[in-house]
């Protein structure tokens, strides 16, 4: 069996924004030479996210609202969890949004589904964070 195991850092200049991260771990795909096996993505922070959805601006928004609406920032003082920091909303989001993607490899490709990208999700944004990449396989 096979294995790489990698770390992505981010340090986004939004408080939240969403970036398409596929290429990279499409490469790293290729790097570790598996080609039937899994592909496991996930953040390493509480308050960022990984998921598969598609790469089009307008859902991103759309994605941006919803997650303001069921989580919203303001006011700080609604959650007991800033009494220490300000970031409650960005842990609800990371929820919402959920912590990891596992892809199948097969043939020495990520198999996704049409339109499917995975991104990282940052809900409190503007300092350093890490993703976890790690490929197992034949």
């Amino acid at each position: 069996m096979k294995s790489l195991t990698r770390e992505l850092w981010f340090c986004t200049e939004k408080e939240r924004e969403f970036v398409n991260i596929t290429s990279t771990v499409e490469d790293l795909v290729r790097e570790s030479g598996v080609k039937e096996g899994l592909c496991l993505v996930n953040a390493m922070h509480i308050t960022a996210s990984v998921f598969i959805n598609d790469d089009e601006s307008g859902l991103h928004h759309d994605f941006d609202v919803w997650l303001e609406k069921l989580a919203p920032h303001e006011p700080v003082s609604g959650y007991r969890h800033n009494r220490g920091e300000i970031n409650a909303d960005a842990h609800m989001k990371r929820q919402i949004m959920g912590r990891e993607v596992v892809v199948a490899i097969t043939d020495g490709t990520l198999h996704f589904g049409p339109w499917e990208q995975i991104f990282y999700g940052e809900f409190d944004g503007r300092r350093k964070k890490r993703v976890l990449v790690k490929i197992i396989g034949e």
